[in-house]
């Protein structure tokens, strides 16, 4: 019995030796990184992620990242990204410490990273052992992971608070429950900024060649702003950043039967604000239009949100509610009974991707628009394989027509359990690699002419300085190195901003010029001016 004891005491001793050796060799490969963002919230983390990791490239700091979206990549500093590999395809908070060893190698100037935890004490263990951010960003509350979070949206926000880092500044867009974040920030002696979407013009959004919010691009300018970098440096960046793979996005497809169909893959935001505020986007933008559709994805392990996508069908207003995946009554009990009778069960998981798209085809007028809600894993992944194989419509916009009358209800049992489709490990479509592949070269940019006597934006954390570690490479810089034109490079710069080239909808533009009143910030709870 003595000699199992000594045994157990010698590997328990061994085990606590080999942990304090991990844990003060990852310290020493933070040490290496002066500045970290952490970036959580509930929806928007991996877009906020890239978009800062743009930022900061294109004000010439030397910048690694890593999103855990839609499919988890790890992005290097020119821009180039591969997939994080995971053992038996589990996430782990773990595999942070394998992250930030890759990170350290490259001595970057900063790294962007998204928050893995959903659990409240593995935000914190994830904060205050895994990254010790100096930049916290905290996107937004909303109705999601209410099991683990919740039950309110109050828990919510102080979960979340849990990554904010102490003593360092935290960057957010939440409005509706900012005192909640000031209180917790307080506590944790950071210093909370609020990202003021309202900061952010319609023509610097145009510009991006995908859709984002204001809210994500008014947190990457802030966090840009606070390592100093310029903002149409920042903007520049972001522009040429590529997007999340999960992103927002708008297809044009010709049927067989020679129908007209504009597609949104809204799967990404799957709380029902999210969800609302993506649609009435793209409706405001004129990138889908009415007569609208909509495919609501169920999911075995997500039947709470299958019925919220459901609540939400009188405020979308559809034409047709088309539900696929398991278990569909989940959703269609869910549809107020004013909508109902708009509901149409595609079968679920019994029923063949080739049967289930031939019956939606079918049931589109000439020429409609179609947005898939809900969760992309399962039938959700089929049916955007089998979209993508319908041939592109390139004609130009006409008159939408009216809808065809809508068909007899059928609802359909359905049983068959969710197996997962989506690999995240696999490469991008070539057509993506090539469109986004990073540039040779980085532009120059002259710098912007800044007056002294005006006010500008969060101008006392203009000397922001992250802290500095003993044995460092360098000091850190309070300004962008950024070298400054020729006149004569100033000049014709200036020119191609007052004479830009046709573009196509949503290709990539060079950034405006910055507005007047955008140097006034206010508080969330000021009117804006």
């Amino acid at each position: 019995m003595l000699f199992l004891y000594t045994v157990l005491v010698v590997c328990g001793a061994i085990l606590l030796i080999a942990g304090i050796v991990e844990q003060r060799r990852h310290f020493v490969n933070l040490e290496h990184i002066p500045t970290r963002v952490l970036v959580n919230g509930i929806r928007g983390k991996s877009s906020i992620t890239r978009l800062c990791a743009g930022a900061l490239r294109g004000g010439n700091l030397t910048t690694v990242a890593k999103t855990t979206g839609t499919a988890a990549r790890f992005i290097h500093p020119d821009a180039t990204e591969e997939p994080v590999y995971r053992k038996f395809g589990i996430a782990n908070v773990v595999e942070q410490i394998g992250i930030v060893r890759r990170a350290a190698a490259y001595h970057p100037d900063a790294l962007v990273i998204e928050c893995m935890a959903v659990m409240p004490a593995l935000q914190e263990i994830n904060q205050s052992k895994l990254i010790r951010s100096t930049i916290g960003v905290l996107c937004n509350v909303r109705e999601d992971h209410l099991a683990e979070m919740g039950p309110t949206l109050d828990d919510v926000a102080r979960s979340l608070c849990r990554s904010m880092p102490e003593g360092g500044i935290c960057v957010t867009a939440e409005k509706d429950r900012f005192d909640i974040l000031q209180e917790e920030a307080d506590a944790r002696d950071c210093e909370l900024i609020y990202a003021d979407p309202q900061t952010v013009s319609d023509e610097e959004l145009r510009g991006f060649s995908w859709f984002t919010f204001k809210e994500n691009v008014a947190i990457a300018l802030k966090v840009a702003e606070l390592l100093g970098v310029e903002r149409e440096t920042a903007l520049q960046g972001m522009y040429d950043a590529p997007p999340d793979p999960g992103v927002l996005s708008v297809e044009r497809y010709l049927t067989h039967d020679d129908k007209k169909l504009r597609f949104a893959n809204v799967f990404a935001a799957n709380d029902p604000e999210s969800t609302l505020m993506n649609i009435n986007q793209l409706l405001d933008l004129g990138a889908i239009h009415r007569p609208l559709n909509v495919v609501i994805n169920c999911r075995p392990d997500r039947v709470e949100r299958n019925g919220q996508m459901g609540e939400i069908i009188p405020e979308l207003d559809p034409e047709q509610v088309f539900v696929i995946g398991h278990p569909a009554k989940s959703a269609i009990d869910a549809i107020p009974a004013a909508y109902r009778d708009r509901a149409v069960d595609l079968g679920g998981d019994r029923r063949d991707p080739e049967e289930f798209m031939e019956l939606l085809l079918g049931r589109l007028g000439p020429d409609t628009s179609l947005v898939a809600i809900g969760n992309i894993h399962g039938q959700g992944e089929l049916l955007l394989e089998h979209l993508a194989e319908l041939p592109a419509d390139e004609s130009p916009d006409d008159v939408a027509e009216q809808p065809a009358a809508r068909a007899p209800t059928e609802h359909v049992e359905t049983m068959q359990l969710y197996a997962p489709h989506l690999d995240p490990y696999q490469r991008y479509p070539e057509a993506y690699e090539t469109r986004y592949a990073p540039h040779t070269g980085t532009p120059v940019h002259a710098p912007t002419q800044y007056n002294p006597g005006q006010p500008h934006p969060q101008e006392p954390h203009a000397e922001y300085r992250p802290r500095q570690p003993e044995g460092a490479r360098e000091p850190w810089p309070t300004a962008v190195q950024t070298p400054a034109a020729a006149p004569h490079e100033h000049r014709e710069q200036s020119h191609h901003l007052e004479q830009p080239q046709p573009r196509g909808l949503f290709e990539p533009r060079l950034p405006p010029a910055l507005p007047a009143d955008d140097s006034q910030w206010q508080n969330p709870g000021e009117q804006h001016r």
